[in-house]
C-alpha cells in the first residue's frame, strides 16, 4: 500500500511539472479561471454598481500590494487571488494574475483570455437574498454575463477556441452564506423563516443551487470547485449579535451543519448525472473550524474578534476609517465582522490545493491539475 501511495505521489508530481512546462512552452498563463458568487470572492464588481455592499474605501486593501481598496472584502488578497497567483500558493492553476471583475473597463482584448470574475457581494442562491443591497449581480445575471463573455471571446479568437477555453477552465463558485445571514436570519420572523422550517429551507436552497450549477455546466464549465458555507455562527458579526459568552450561535451553526453535507451530496449526484468529476466540494466549514477552534495553532491571537470593526468582538456595523483597526492583521482570523483575513484565506486555499478527502471531495486542486495535464 505504501509503495502504491508513493508511486501515485510521484505520478502526480511529474504531471504537475509537465503541466507547468507545457504552460511555459505555450507562453500563456495556464488555463482560464472564472469566479462566481458573493463577497468572499468578489474582486470589485460592486465598485461599478449603486449599492451599499462595497469595499471601495479604506481600510480595505490596507495590505494589498497597492495599499489601496480594490473592492475585495479583505485586508489584502482574497481566495481567487490566492488560487490564481503562483507567488501566494505552492501550486496553482498556472495563472499569474487573478481574473478581473467582469464589469471592469480594463477587461478587454487579451485580458479576457485569463478569465473573469462575475461575483458580487451580497448575493445568495435565492433572488430575494440581499434585497437590502438593491443593485447587485444575482446568480442568474452572473450566468448571463458568462454567456456574454463567451460571445466576446468568440469574436476575439473564434468560436472553437472560445469553447475550448471555457471547457478547460477552472471555475470557483461560492454561494449560500448570505441566504442565511442576509435572508432567513436577517430579522426575527423573516418572510423565509415563516415560509420554511430550517430543514425545509436548506432543502429548498440545495434544489435551487442545483439549477444554477446545472446551468453553469450547460454553459461549458467542466471543472467547478464549489465551496460550502463557513461556520456561520462563529463570525464576529454573529457573536456580537447572538452570543452572551463568546460561544458560536447554535442556530446558525445548525444551519451550516445541515447545508454543507447536503451540498456535498448534491454535487456528487450531479457528477453521476453528467458522468464525470465536474463538481468538487470544498469543505470550507471544516477548514474554518480548524483555525476558529484552535487559533494559536495557526498563528492567530484570536478567531473571535475582527481586526476592523466596532462593538463587541468588533462585530457591529461596517469596517470604516472610524472603526477600531488592529495593527497586525497576521494574528487575526477575521478581517471584518464577516470576512476572513488574508492569512485565513491562505489557510483555506492551502486546503483547496492539497486537502484530504474530508476537505475536498472527490479530489483536491493539485490532483485536478495533475489529471488534466495528462489529457
Amino acid at each position: 500500500m505504501a509503495t502504491t501511495t508513493r508511486g501515485l505521489s510521484i505520478i502526480v508530481g511529474v504531471a504537475i511539472f509537465l503541466a507547468t512546462l507545457h504552460t511555459n512552452i505555450l507562453g500563456v498563463d495556464g488555463r482560464a479561471f472564472f469566479v462566481f458568487g458573493d463577497s468572499l470572492v468578489d474582486s470589485g464588481n460592486n465598485n461599478y454598481l449603486a449599492t451599499t455592499a462595497r469595499a471601495d474605501a479604506p481600510p480595505y486593501g490596507i495590505d494589498y500590494p497597492t495599499r489601496r481598496p480594490t473592492g475585495r472584502f479583505s485586508n489584502g488578497f482574497n481566495i481567487p487571488d490566492l488560487i490564481s497567483s503562483v507567488s501566494h500558493a505552492c501550486q496553482s492553476i498556472g495563472g499569474t494574475e487573478s481574473p478581473l471583475p467582469y464589469l471592469s473597463p480594463a477587461l478587454t482584448g487579451q485580458r479576457l483570455l485569463v478569465g473573469a470574475n462575475f461575483a458580487s457581494a451580497g448575493v445568495g442562491i435565492l433572488n430575494d437574498t440581499g434585497v437590502q443591497f438593491v443593485n447587485i449581480i444575482r446568480p442568474f445575471q452572473q450566468l448571463e454575463y458568462f454567456q456574454q463573455y463567451q460571445s466576446r471571446v468568440s469574436a476575439l479568437v473564434g468560436a472553437g477556441d472560445a469553447k475550448r477555453l471555457v471547457n478547460q477552465a477552472l471555475v470557483l463558485m461560492t454561494l449560500g452564506g448570505n441566504d442565511f445571514v442576509n435572508n432567513y436570519y436577517l430579522v426575527p420572523f423573516s418572510a423565509r423563516s415563516r415560509q420554511f422550517s430550517l430543514p425545509d429551507y436548506v432543502r429548498y436552497l440545495i434544489s435551487e443551487y442545483q439549477k444554477i450549477l446545472r446551468k453553469l455546466y450547460d454553459l461549458g464549465a467542466r471543472r467547478v470547485i464549489v465551496t460550502g458555507t463557513g461556520p456561520l455562527g462563529c463570525v464576529p458579526a454573529e457573536l456580537a449579535q447572538r452570543s452572551t459568552n463568546g460561544q458560536c450561535s447554535a442556530e446558525l451553526q445548525r444551519a451550516a451543519g445541515l447545508f454543507n453535507p447536503q451540498l456535498t451530496q448534491m454535487l456528487l449526484n450531479l457528477n453521476s448525472q453528467v458522468g464525470g468529476n465536474v463538481f468538487i466540494a470544498a469543505n470550507t466549514q471544516l477548514t474554518n473550524n480548524d483555525f476558529i477552534h484552535n487559533p494559536q495553532a495557526f498563528g492567530f491571537v484570536t478567531a473571535k474578534v475582527a481586526c476592523c470593526g466596532q462593538g463587541p468582538y468588533n462585530g457591529l456595523g461596517l469596517c470604516t476609517q472610524l472603526s477600531n483597526l488592529c495593527p497586525n492583521r497576521e494574528v487575526y482570523a477575521f478581517w471584518d465582522p464577516f470576512h476572513p483575513s488574508e492569512k485565513a484565506n491562505k489557510i483555506i486555499v492551502r486546503q483547496i490545493l492539497s486537502g484530504s478527502l474530508d476537505y475536498m471531495n472527490p479530489m483536491n486542486l493539485s490532483t485536478i491539475i495533475a489529471l488534466d495535464s495528462l489529457l
